[in-house]
């Protein structure tokens, strides 16, 4: 029997609401979570992204109602070799962290690369035996994955595609996404991922510690910033069809494959606040300085993924797109500064203020917990010399995945990708100015 629905992805509107959706009509029980028997002969299986005992605010879970339960999705495991996909800790000898790094766009491979072989690990940080960190990847996918599967134990993905368009076709619905999107795929989530319009390439953010949340906004307000109503939640849809497929995870950074002869594909119903979701970049309303001086990056905000220290992220998420700049005698590119959090930057199109030259749409740069960064001195003239009328930022979009830890390179980062080895050059044309004259202009 095959059955399925349509392919054209719907969508719920809200961030973190209690959805709930079904594929056909009756499918989703009322009035209780496991009735005795379900509708059209279903299963009902709960699916918990935290603890039971997690306090209502930040309690995740859904239940589902499928065809099988999820013990018939996986049979044995059998180990298998992901040599590019790589997690926390990954300290390497003779690889040096410590610097300020920069890469050109990774190019496109001749060999035909899925969701699981395209991923290419640049950093990672934190442990992911801990649930503490993340680990930073560029993908490049070329082929759909056909009776192919995966979920990780380990993270939610933050994707963010620079190039091309993705189906995510996940247990709970169908998400669709491209640049200037983001999409986040649940920790335990079985999806497969085929490509619409490609080549694609994109970052992602492997987050190990608790989920991606919207950041207070404190005295912003209720408004501006990532605006709930404008997330998105795939509508219930499911696949009954019987083929040889295979399921891969991972677990504690190790991936494991498993045979099952069906999809696992297959909740028709379900309820709750643990889905996947995707986000419309182009709809941050960003909030900055109308009078003077530069605000901290932070205010650009659009999710963040608590720590347990108060007002420190495990995982901050900040978007640099389109914006006026209106401060008055400010020099208004991002200054010099020392961070105890460590940044990785991917650049989705356009140019970025502080670095003009150099950083292309698909590029990326890490600098490093407490080292040095700021304009090169092409953007430090330039904003020092700048007439300070009001100026639209134009056609830009990067990014920042900000943590906490330390990022480490894979050695694939710093040996194959293509690696700006002259980057930390770029400050060494910064001259002294200093002349101990006093001039109050």
């Amino acid at each position: 029997m095959t059955a399925s629905a349509p392919p054209t992805a719907g969508y719920m509107p809200g961030f973190g609401n209690d959805f709930e959706t079904e594929a056909l009509p009756g499918a989703l029980p009322q009035g209780q979570n496991s009735p005795q028997r379900c509708p059209y002969g279903l299963y009902a299986e709960q699916l918990s992204g935290t603890a039971f005992t997690a306090p209502r605010g930040r309690n995740e879970r859904s239940w589902c109602y499928r065809i099988r339960p999820s013990v018939r999705h996986v049979g044995r495991f059998e180990p298998i070799e992901v040599p590019h996909w790589k997690s926390a800790p990954n300290v390497i000898p003779g690889v040096a962290s410590l610097g300020q790094y920069r890469w050109n766009p990774m190019p496109h491979e001749d060999a035909e690369l899925s969701w699981i072989t395209g991923m290419r690990t640049v950093t990672t940080a934190g442990d992911v035996n801990t649930q503490t960190g993340m680990a930073a990847h560029i993908y490049l996918v070329t082929a759909s994955m056909v009776d192919d599967y995966f979920y990780s134990a380990d993270g939610e993905l933050l994707v963010v595609p620079q190039q091309g368009r993705l189906r995510f076709c996940t247990e709970l619905g169908t998400i669709e996404i491209g640049p200037k999107e983001i999409a986040i795929l649940p920790r335990g989530l079985v999806y497969r991922v085929e490509v619409i319009e490609g080549p694609c390439r994109g970052f992602v953010c492997e987050n190990y510690g608790q989920q991606f949340d919207l950041p207070d906004r404190g005295p912003i307000g209720a408004n501006c910033m990532a605006n709930p109503r404008d997330f998105k939640t795939p509508v219930a849809a499911f696949e009954d069809r019987d083929a040889p497929s295979t399921v891969t995870l991972k677990w504690c950074g190790q991936f494991h494959r498993t045979s099952i002869g069906h999809s696992p594909l297959d909740v028709v119903a379900w309820h709750g606040n643990y889905a996947p979701y995707k986000y419309d970049l182009t709809t941050y309303s960003p909030v900055g300085a109308i009078l003077f001086d530069h605000p901290d990056p932070s205010i650009f905000t659009v999710l963040t993924a608590r720590s347990e220290v108060e007002g420190t992220a495990n995982i901050d998420f900040v978007l640099f797109r389109e914006r006026w700049l209106v401060a008055e005698h400010s020099f208004r590119p991002p200054w010099y500064h020392k961070n105890v959090m460590s940044e990785l930057m991917g650049n989705i199109y356009g140019e970025y203020d502080a670095k003009p030259d150099g950083f292309a749409p698909g590029a990326m740069s890490l600098h490093n917990c407490m080292l040095p960064h700021g304009p090169d001195q092409n953007a430090f003239d330039r904003a020092s010399a700048a007439d300070l009328k009001p100026e639209k930022l134009d056609q830009t979009m990067s990014f920042m995945f900000e943590t906490r830890f330390p990022q480490h390179l894979t050695l694939w980062a710093a040996r194959e990708a293509p690696m700006q080895f002259d980057y930390a050059d770029c400050w060494n044309g910064i001259e002294k100015k200093f002349d101990g004259t006093f001039d109050p202009d």
